[in-house]
């Protein structure tokens, strides 16, 4: 192919993308969807500036110092720096794969780095600096919007535990607080990192997995194809939910644990969809073409079938992440996640734990799951019309038209 023709051909590529994307982002539920999705990245980016007991800034004896920028955590600035590079690498012209790959290896090397270099405070006296202040140590400081950490069970208060919103006239908990006197609204805001964080990370785990195996699978066929569903099906025989019991019941419970599990157990749905294309391009003419000309294999898998096999791999992505988030809630709401991360799944728990139905502790983490899977899956709704030929069609012909699905 020559450098015209690759240039056509990329142009053409770059075209189809943005038709589809704005096919997707023409219905209102995935503007719905991405809307909420994109508020709770901001939020999980930047939730130690949004919700911390440690000030932004403070004067003592005229030195200004930022207690909070002194012990941010390697994720927090990790965090941080993925979110800048993303919107970098926006702007730039570059492919969907290199942006990626930007992201993904800066923020690892970025995430090393600062596990070495730095060293926040592990036990924290939250209400240090409220002590301070009232006894006129700190002249002057300015807090976070929400000025309380999602462990600082206020202790120095000494009412803590549930409380309803907006209940106490000293100090306002636009939520409530949890069973320890935490502010909810806190922990609701750092609790949408981990609620993100496992959906994306357990998804791409399967994700890779389930490309990997299922393009060969698809590729060889034969004896190769023959081995590889056994082992699918095996794995489709797996519960998830029973194996995370299994593992939380004689092991410690670990955040990392719990993506690798739902990943290693989620990736079969992916090998079977990427397999069935990988079995139908196989044969077009371009394919049998680039295998005359003698590519590498790995040029053939991954640069000229896997692009056009991606499509209904992208919409299982997109409710695999839901499903990775009810798992993990679920498991917080049988009191078998996490111990003292914030999680809504935890926060659901505790609605139910006294004798008294705790509203605030129901409403809130409830909505929030609940927002967070019906976006992904009306995102995935909308990336699977926007692909399906027919609908397109009907789509782009009439804007103003509902699909028979929309109506659904």
């Amino acid at each position: 192919m020559s450098e015209p023709e690759a240039g056509r051909s990329g142009s053409a590529s770059q075209a189809e993308r943005a038709s589809v994307l704005q096919l997707v982002f023409r219905r209102r539920g995935a503007l719905i969807g991405a809307g909420w999705i994109g508020v709770l990245v901001l939020i999980s980016v930047f939730a130690p500036f949004i919700a911390n007991s440690r000030p932004l800034v403070m004067s003592v004896e005229g030195q200004l110092s930022s207690p909070l920028l002194q012990n941010l955590s390697a994720v927090d600035v990790t965090l941080l720096l993925a979110g800048f590079l993303t919107l970098v690498v926006c702007v730039i012209r570059l492919s969907a794969s290199v942006r990626i790959a930007v992201v993904g290896i800066a923020s690892l090397l970025c995430f090393l780095l600062c596990s070495q270099l730095l060293n926040p405070s592990r036990l924290t006296v939250h209400e240090q600096y409220r002590d301070a202040s009232r006894a006129g140590q700190i002249e002057w400081l300015v807090s976070a919007p929400i000025p309380w950490s999602p462990k600082d069970y206020l202790r120095d208060f000494g009412d803590t535990g549930l409380q309803p919103p907006l209940i106490q006239s000293s100090r306002v908990h636009l939520m409530g607080t949890e069973e320890n006197g935490a502010d909810l609204l806190s922990r609701m805001v750092h609790a949408s990192r981990l609620a993100l964080g496992i959906g994306i990370v357990a998804t791409g785990i399967a994700l890779g997995l389930g490309v990997l195996l299922g393009g060969l699978m698809g590729y060889f066929s034969g004896w190769i194809d023959m081995l590889g569903m056994r082992v699918v099906e095996i794995f489709e025989a797996v519960p998830t939910l029973f194996l995370l019991l299994t593992f939380v019941a004689f092991f410690d419970r670990s955040l990392y644990m719990m993506m690798v599990i739902i990943g290693l157990t989620s990736w079969p749905g992916y090998a079977r969809y990427v397999r069935a294309e990988f079995l139908r391009l196989r044969q077009l003419d371009y394919v049998q073409a680039a295998i005359v000309a003698g590519l590498p294999l790995q040029s053939i898998l991954f640069r000229h079938i896997l692009p056009n096999a991606a499509a209904p791999v992208l919409v299982a992505a997109s409710f695999g992440v839901a499903s990775a988030i009810l798992a993990e809630a679920t498991l917080s709401f049988l009191g078998l996640g996490l111990v003292d991360d914030p999680s809504w799944g935890q926060m659901l728990n505790q609605a139910v734990q006294s004798s008294t139905f705790n509203w605030w502790m129901a409403l809130f983490p409830g909505f929030a799951i609940f927002m967070t899977v019906f976006s992904y899956n009306l995102i995935g709704e909308s990336l699977r019309d926007a692909l399906d030929p027919l609908v397109a069609e009907n789509t782009a012909a009439t804007p103003g038209a509902r699909t028979a699905s929309g109506k659904a």
